[in-house]
């Protein structure tokens, strides 16, 4: 497996290093104070504000081990749910387990979430639902809107010692 990232990472790098990097044109000193607001490295581009996304890392996790969930909703959601039959607790009569996160104002969070022991090795979702809750204080009832939706495949492989003492 080691061999195959190896190839991997030195295949890329031989192919970025074939091209040069091309010469920008000198903005203008009045296109840079308006742009220097908007072009952040931590700034998400205006088309992409309302587009869900869900990424979960290594996306073949072992049993028993930790994935790690970031998570893109609109900047209207205020939570979000993820769920997956690999999450499934052991003993649970349920086959399928949500885990809820808050999205800061942006709409961007993240999570480490439990592979589980009990889970099937093999292919499964992970599905994202980016929510806008609302609360009537008086009465206490909830109003949930789903606002996006995304999935991701999550491949879940068997459970090794080795992975330990390696």
């Amino acid at each position: 497996m080691r061999l195959v990232t190896r190839i991997g990472v030195a295949a890329t790098l031989l192919v970025s290093q074939g091209t040069p990097p091309e010469p920008t044109a000198t903005p203008s000193p009045t296109s840079t104070a308006s742009s220097s607001k908007k072009s952040s490295k931590t700034a998400i581009p205006p088309e992409l504000k309302n587009v869900p996304s869900l990424r979960v890392l290594p996306w073949d996790p072992r049993q028993a081990s930790h994935v790690r969930i970031f998570v893109h909703c609109p900047p209207k959601a205020n939570h979000a749910l993820i769920g997956s039959t690999a999450f499934a607790l052991k003993g649970s009569r349920w086959l399928y387990r949500e885990v809820g996160l808050g999205l800061s104002d942006r709409g961007l969070a993240h999570r480490a979430v439990s592979i589980s022991y009990s889970a099937l090795p093999g292919f499964h979702g992970a599905h994202l639902k980016c929510v806008k809750v609302k609360m009537n204080q008086k009465t206490r009832i909830r109003r949930i809107r789903v606002l996006g939706r995304d999935a991701v495949p999550l491949y879940v492989r068997r459970f090794s010692i080795w992975q330990f003492f390696d």
